[in-house]
């Protein structure tokens, strides 16, 4: 069992930077690749990023590429999305999931999920 607690989300400029943080609990999250994903009023969830539980492997959708990097520290059992250069197309409750398969950008490969946090844009 892996509980997911989201934080680090606010309002900030176009062109800001915010960096959200998703701590777990359970002593296996080691063993989880994690992801992000976002969902925008009258939107669909979608994918925004994923890592490998060990670290090594990374992967972004393209509209976060170059801007976005995701990193975890199984120390600390703790996630991190840095999000640069930020655009008001970014506002949305950002999520991070936590998964037993690879990385993958589909949801429903996802077990545990965060309560989620608010990333507001303003242009």
């Amino acid at each position: 069992q892996v509980q997911l607690v989201e934080s680090g989300g606010g309002l900030v400029q176009a062109g800001g930077s915010l960096r959200l943080s998703c701590a777990a609990s359970g002593r296996t999250f080691s063993t989880y690749a994690m992801g992000w994903f976002r969902q925008a009023p009258g939107k669909e969830r979608e994918f925004v990023a994923a890592i490998s539980w060990s670290g090594g492997s990374t992967y972004y959708a393209d509209s976060v590429k170059g801007r976005f990097t995701i990193s975890r520290d199984n120390a600390k059992i703790t996630v991190y999305l840095q999000m640069n250069s930020l655009k008001p197309e970014d506002t949305a409750v950002y999520y991070c999931a936590a998964t037993e398969r690879t990385p993958t950008d589909w949801d429903k490969e996802y077990n545990y999920w965060g309560q989620g946090t608010q990333v507001t844009v303003s242009s």
